[in-house]
C-alpha cells in the first residue's frame, strides 16, 4: 500500500508522523472519509471544501490548494490501483511542542489513505443502542468541524460494544436525537421521512444531503426537523447514511424490533437509487 504523505507516497509502514505533530498531542486537525465507486471519487468536490471549511474554521493554514488536495486523493488512488476504495484524506496542525499553541506549528502535515474497504457496519442491517453520553453542543465544539478529535463518538461506541450491538445513536444536550457515532440518521413514519435538522449538534454529512436530494427527487416528502427516541421507538423504518457505513437499515434500537428486523420498502428504495448514481457523480480518474 502507497500512502501519500506530505509530498511523497511511502509504503504502509514507513508512513510516520511526529510525536510532536498537534495532531496526535492534541486532536489538532481535521480529516475527510471519501468514497470512490468505479473508478469515480463520490462527490469529491463537496469533500474537498467542507475539509478547508473545518480548516478554515480552527484557523489552520492547508499548505495546498483546493485542486492540488483533489490530486492528492487521486494519485492515491492511482498508486495503490484502486478503482472502490475508501479514502481518508488528512490534514494535522503539524510539528510544533508540547504546548497548546497552534502558532508553534509552522506547516500542517497531510496524508491520504485508500484502501479496499466493505460498508462499515455490514449491509444486513443493524443493532442500535441509546448512548448516555451527550453528543457536544455547537457551543462546546460545532459539529460542522470534521475535526480529529472523535473521543466523544468513541466514548459512545464502547458502549455499543459493552452491549453487544453495532452502533450508539447520541441525543443532543436537549435529550433530541442527533446522529450515530459516525453517521446521520433518518426515520420512515408513514411514508414521511425525517431527519434531525443541522441545528442539533448534527454533521453535515455529504451522503446526508444526497440522500435528501434523491428522497425529493423520488416525491417522498422529507421534513429535517428534531426527534425524541419515541420517534425512533415507534418508526415504520429507521436508516443511517455515512461514508464509511453508506446506506444501512437498522433493525433493533433499545431492544424494540424496527419493521420485524426486516429491510423496509422505503429504505431499499432510497437504497438502490444511491447504489445507481454514486459511481455517476463525482471526478473520474480511470476509464
Amino acid at each position: 500500500m502507497k500512502i501519500y504523505l506530505d509530498g511523497n507516497f511511502v509504503e504502509k509502514e514507513d508512513a510516520k508522523v511526529s510525536v510532536y505533530d498537534h495532531g496526535l498531542l492534541y486532536g489538532d486537525g481535521v480529516f475527510e472519509g471519501i468514497r470512490a465507486y468505479d473508478g469515480v471519487v463520490f462527490k469529491l468536490e463537496e469533500h474537498i471544501e467542507r475539509l478547508y471549511d473545518s480548516a478554515d474554521s480552527i484557523a489552520m493554514k492547508i499548505p495546498a490548494s483546493k485542486v492540488e488536495m483533489e490530486e492528492i486523493v487521486i494519485e492515491t488512488l492511482k498508486s495503490n490501483n484502486l478503482k472502490d476504495a475508501y479514502i481518508r484524506l488528512v490534514v494535522t496542525r503539524g510539528v510544533g511542542d508540547l504546548g497548546l499553541d497552534p502558532r508553534k506549528c509552522p506547516k500542517a502535515t497531510i496524508f491520504c489513505i485508500a484502501e479496499n474497504m466493505k460498508p462499515l457496519l455490514g449491509e444486513d442491517g443493524i443493532k442500535v443502542i441509546t448512548s448516555s453520553i451527550r453528543r457536544l453542543p455547537v457551543d462546546v465544539l460545532n459539529p460542522a468541524v470534521k475535526s480529529l478529535n472523535y473521543l466523544n463518538s468513541i466514548l459512545a461506541k464502547i458502549q455499543a460494544n459493552y452491549a453487544g450491538v453495532d452502533e450508539a445513536f447520541l441525543l443532543d444536550s436537549e435529550g433530541y436525537v442527533a446522529e450515530g457515532t459516525g453517521d446521520n440518521v433518518f426515520v420512515i413514519k408513514n411514508g414521511k421521512i425525517k431527519t434531525p435538522p443541522l441545528s442539533s449538534s448534527v454533521l453535515k454529512g455529504i451522503t446526508r444531503d444526497t440522500v435528501v436530494d434523491l428522497a425529493k427527487e423520488a416525491g417522498y416528502t422529507i421534513i429535517e426537523e428534531k426527534m425524541t427516541l419515541h420517534d425512533l421507538f415507534v418508526a415504520d423504518e429507521i436508516f443511517i447514511t455515512g461514508t464509511a457505513a453508506e446506506l444501512i437499515h437498522v433493525v433493533e434500537i433499545d431492544g424494540r424490533i424496527i419493521n420485524n428486523g426486516k429491510l423496509g420498502p422505503v429504505t431499499k428504495d432510497l437504497s438502490d437509487r444511491f447504489k445507481e448514481i454514486r459511481s455517476k457523480i463525482g471526478k473520474k480518474y480511470i476509464e
